[in-house]
């Protein structure tokens, strides 16, 4: 019988997946280089439980993350619960919840979010981002364009002179202060649930004791201590929820 080290790194070090592509989770330090976040902080923890190394796999994109998880190349990861994800991957409750929003150019006629569906409007959106795997079943007479990864999704709108670019709200702000005449759209299109999870072929007990941790870690004061230190606003710790 395997122990719970092993179900969760076979390789003898715990293998996480870790997605640049979301400022809200990780960035890179400044000084080191390094990734840094909310997300690295989890699983620094969670390998210190478990008593075993740890190794991060750092991607620009949410969809690498997630491939790396459903392939067995990374043994964790951090990403937003969607149902087609959910297809490889065993998830936990939500950590974290963020806002997903719609920014345009200021002198554009999209005044809110409900003129986004419409004939003709074209909309960036970073590749298998949740973003993405969201507006692909909602969106209904626009079109989607891809952006390689969610960071590039405003360059990309800019230099494809597309009508909205759709991303996480904080990422939009920043772009909107270091661009011109860009203007966020009232309002959220999506909230996101955050969560952690593993390959779904991982042994049940893994999954179980996962779920636990984060509801440890959102209860304890671990989770909103971490967004504190990295200096992250406009993301809400999610309720606790055991299941």
């Amino acid at each position: 019988m395997t122990t719970l080290p092993q179900q969760f790194a076979p390789m003898g070090t715990l293998r996480a997946s870790i997605n640049l592509g979301n400022p809200i989770l990780a960035q890179k330090d400044a000084a080191s280089g390094q990734p840094v976040g909310v997300s690295v902080d989890l699983a620094t923890d969670l390998a210190r439980r478990l008593g075993v190394g740890l190794t991060l796999l750092v991607f620009d994109s949410a969809g690498k993350s997630v491939d790396a998880v459903t392939n067995g190349q990374a043994d964790i990861g951090f990403f937003a619960i969607d149902p087609v994800r959910g297809q490889g991957i065993a998830f936990t409750a939500p950590y974290v919840l963020i806002e997903g929003s719609y920014v345009v150019a200021k002198d554009s006629a999209i005044q809110k979010n409900e003129d986004v569906d419409r004939a003709g409007i074209r909309i960036a959106v970073g590749k298998g981002s949740a973003y993405d795997l969201f507006l692909t079943r909602e969106i209904k007479q626009a079109k989607l364009q891809r952006a390689p990864t969610s960071p590039t999704t405003v360059d990309f709108f800019l230099n494809e002179k597309l009508d909205v670019a759709a991303g996480v709200k904080q990422q939009l702000e920043f772009d909107a202060a270091r661009l011109p005449n860009l203007r966020l759209l009232p309002g959220r299109f999506m909230v996101i649930e955050q969560a952690m999870g593993l390959p779904k072929d991982r042994d049940p007990q893994a999954q179980r004791y996962l779920r636990q941790f984060v509801e440890e870690m959102k209860s304890s004061g671990f989770v909103a201590a971490s967004l504190k230190k990295h200096k992250i606003e406009g993301a809400s710790i999610a309720p606790g929820f055991i299941r």
